[in-house]
């Protein structure tokens, strides 16, 4: 038997700071121990601020999901005021909100992702050609459009919310713009052309083909567009027999409106759906460089452990649902959802390919609902309610951004904020193990993938670890 120890990282083309420990033996991860290096401390800063405050402090956790940030803020006050925005301004915020989910889910698939099968590593396969042509780091003709069409489909947030990032656009009451008819036309133009470059470049077909497929095999067999040239790497790859999951998808409902949630909330496993119960959310710190006890985040603090004693080996927190472990993101969204080709996907578990498939799913489905959303903007309507907080309360804020579910929970006295406590996707997937010695989402996905004799940085731990699309920063904000 032969054995070794591999510390993984920095890791590129991720957001923010990672590092993974492996240990492995006869050329297969046997654990992994998923650190977040990089404490920031936000929950920290907002202890005796004013609680509005939160609208420009939380949304700079981070520069590519802000708008998910303020999302989440902004339904927590709303909560604390016991109010609904308008349903205009709720309408606005979900456009504002979909634009950065679709710009964030196209952005990982063609910089962050793909970028992988240009290594020179992969030469002796028949379609390292095309992939070093589409999707070279700054050079490929895949990275090069993407990036043109991201810049232009950010022109609704600018129309919208005045600026990208950290727009202040949203508020517990709705938006601060109320768009006019010619904004509107303006945004419908620019989500025409954005659609031109996603059936021309990405799926090589209309939206609606690849929105509506159906089954497992429909999506990986796709033959068009770059969604196509990743299928067949996929298949060549197995990524399918790489990085399972817990088998539980978590989704707290994306794009609230007037009328309910756009996507539905809830947890899937093993064919049930049932509703999504916060009350059962608990921030385990056995194994996290934090000070306190193990809570409900409404009930739990950020005190870290400046002497980094063990067994701790992570800032992360470790967050469970009812005890246990889940995973999130785009394809527990669609799984939680319901989309039949989705469900088909994880018939035996969630996987790489399955992981990229359900952002591709999610691409085309946000496509559309951002089209149908900017057809019912009417500026006519108010956007705007005036909200007014208590001096004391508490408030949870619930959302879905790109990476997944997201919660702030935020308590008041006097007038002050007394407590403010986040949960972002990537602290769900990239949590380390719990008291019950459980590892997190990410650790267990890697035990048993290959490392080659020869590797440092394996690459299919690298594959593995960027299936999940993580954002460091936001992990221990």
């Amino acid at each position: 038997m032969t054995e070794r120890s591999l510390l993984v990282g920095p890791f590129n083309r991720v957001e923010g700071d990672l590092e993974i420990r492996l240990d492995v033996k006869n050329g297969k991860v046997a654990q992994a121990f998923a650190n977040s290096p990089m404490f920031r401390g936000f929950e920290m800063m907002m202890i005796g601020k004013a609680p509005m405050d939160a609208l420009t402090i939380t949304p700079r956790i981070c520069g590519i999901c802000s708008i998910s940030q303020s999302a989440a803020s902004s339904m927590a006050l709303g909560a604390l005021a016991g109010r609904q925005p308008a349903p205009q301004g709720a309408l606005a915020a979900a456009i504002l909100h979909g634009v950065e989910n679709i710009c964030d889910h196209l952005t990982h698939f063609n910089l962050f992702f793909c970028a992988d099968f240009a290594r020179m590593a992969y030469e002796p396969r028949t379609w390292h050609a095309r992939a070093v042509s589409r999707f070279t780091a700054m050079d490929g003709s895949a990275v090069r459009s993407c990036v043109a069409a991201r810049a232009q489909v950010l022109h609704i947030v600018g129309l919208l919310g005045g600026k990208w990032p950290h727009t202040l656009a949203i508020q517990p009451g709705g938006v601060t713009h109320a768009p006019t008819a010619r904004d509107r036309i303006r945004m419908q133009s620019t989500l025409a052309a954005f659609r031109r470059y996603l059936e021309n470049v990405l799926f090589g077909a209309p939206v609606e083909a690849f929105a509506r497929l159906e089954s497992a095999a429909a999506v990986t067999g796709w033959d068009r567009g770059d969604a196509g040239l990743f299928m067949e790497i996929a298949a060549d790859l197995d990524l399918a027999g790489l990085g399972p999951g817990p088998g539980r998808y978590l989704s707290f409902g994306a794009y609230p409106l007037a009328e309910g949630r756009a996507l539905a909330p809830g947890v899937w496993e093993d064919g049930t759906l049932r509703p999504v119960d916060s009350a059962q959310i608990r921030e385990d710190i056995s194994h996290s460089w934090m000070l306190g006890e193990t809570a409900h985040p409404a009930q739990g603090n950020t005190d870290p452990d400046e002497d980094m004693t063990e067994p701790g080996y992570s800032w992360c927190k470790a967050p469970r649902l009812d005890g246990r472990t889940v995973e999130t993101g785009a394809l527990a969204r669609q799984v939680v959802d319901g989309h039949p080709a989705a469900l088909d996907l994880v018939r035996d578990g969630s996987n790489i390919r399955a992981r990229v498939a359900g952002r591709l799913l999610e691409i085309a489905r946000t496509q559309l609902l951002l089209e149908d959303w900017v057809a019912a903007l009417r500026p006519e309507e108010r956007f705007m309610e005036d909200i007014s907080l208590p001096a004391d309360g508490s408030g949870e804020g619930l959302v879905e951004a790109a990476r997944g579910a997201l919660g702030h929970w935020i308590t008041i006295r006097d007038g002050k904020v007394s407590n403010y406590q986040i949960v972002a996707p990537t602290t769900w997937n990239f949590s380390p193990r719990d008291a019950n010695g459980t590892p997190g989402p990410v650790e267990a996905a890697l035990e048993g993938a290959p490392v080659g004799a020869d590797e440092d940085t394996p690459l299919s731990v690298q594959h593995i670890v960027r299936s999940f699309d993580p954002c460091m920063v936001c992990t221990v904000h």
